[in-house]
């Protein structure tokens, strides 16, 4: 059995008990929280088997490794991931399906890659894609703000991301980059064939040799005083032109 890992919050837990209740092994939840959301959470525990132990905000607090748990922690065995992302393409070529990924160069921030992972499942993207050395891991933190995204979403980093935008381009995949500079805005480019939007940590944006690499640059148009906007919101607003272009 290989060794659990913990998720925290009403809706990473909850995520996992509706699509893989037979993966989690016990949840701990404080007993002195008896609100509605709580007594809805143990009914669906209990209807699935899963062990319920009592915990106090302390013990949550420190299987959580953060105060932000709601009061419910779970301890999950690892699910059956892609172990690739050529594994991944293949199978949505096969499928005839066009791809559509978020590429994240210099995403540090847990909080952000949790609020990405959550936008890119939410607009039907088939995986996020990030380089090893500049961006954030999965763990409980990204979990909890991915609201069970990181479970569902496929998550690649890799160890040169030039590279693999390369490799993305040799499989007829477009890459689009997102930069405030940029002749066009995203609403005048194509995003129905097999596409990968690249983004940018804000400020920064993406490094040169990323930036090189895209087929295209567009921007995201910006009416007020503000010159830029958070990778997360981004993302959002750039997967779901996309998901409205497939849509038509």
């Amino acid at each position: 059995m290989s060794s659990p890992k913990v998720l925290f919050g009403f809706h990473a837990v909850g995520v996992r008990l509706k699509t893989a209740p037979q993966s989690v092994v016990e949840i701990y939840y404080e007993p002195t929280r008896r609100d509605a959301r709580m007594r809805q959470f143990l009914d669906r525990a209990r209807e699935a088997n899963v062990r319920l132990i009592e915990a106090d905000g302390m013990r949550l607090a420190k299987l959580a490794g953060s105060h932000g748990h709601q009061g419910v922690a779970a301890r999950v065995q690892a699910m059956e991931q892609i172990h690739s992302l050529d594994e991944l393409l293949e199978g949505l070529e096969a499928k005839g399906v066009a791809p559509l990924l978020l590429v994240l160069d210099g995403i540090t921030d847990p909080h952000n890659l949790g609020a990405c992972l959550r936008v890119a499942d939410g607009a039907g993207a088939h995986a996020v894609i990030a380089p090893k050395d500049h961006a954030a891991g999965i763990n409980a933190t990204v979990a909890k703000v991915a609201s069970g995204a990181a479970e569902t979403m496929p998550y690649f980093m890799v160890t040169n991301l030039a590279r693999t935008l390369n490799e993305l381009k040799e499989r007829s995949i477009w890459i689009v980059g997102t930069s405030d500079d940029a002749p066009k805005t995203l609403y005048q480019s194509d995003f129905k064939g097999p596409t990968a939007l690249v983004l940018g940590a804000e400020g920064q944006g993406m490094r040169q040799l990323t930036r090189k690499t895209c087929d295209e640059l567009v921007s995201i148009p910006m009416a007020g005083a503000v010159e830029s906007l958070n990778v997360s919101v981004a993302s959002g607003v750039c997967l779901y032109e996309a998901l409205r272009q497939r849509a038509q």
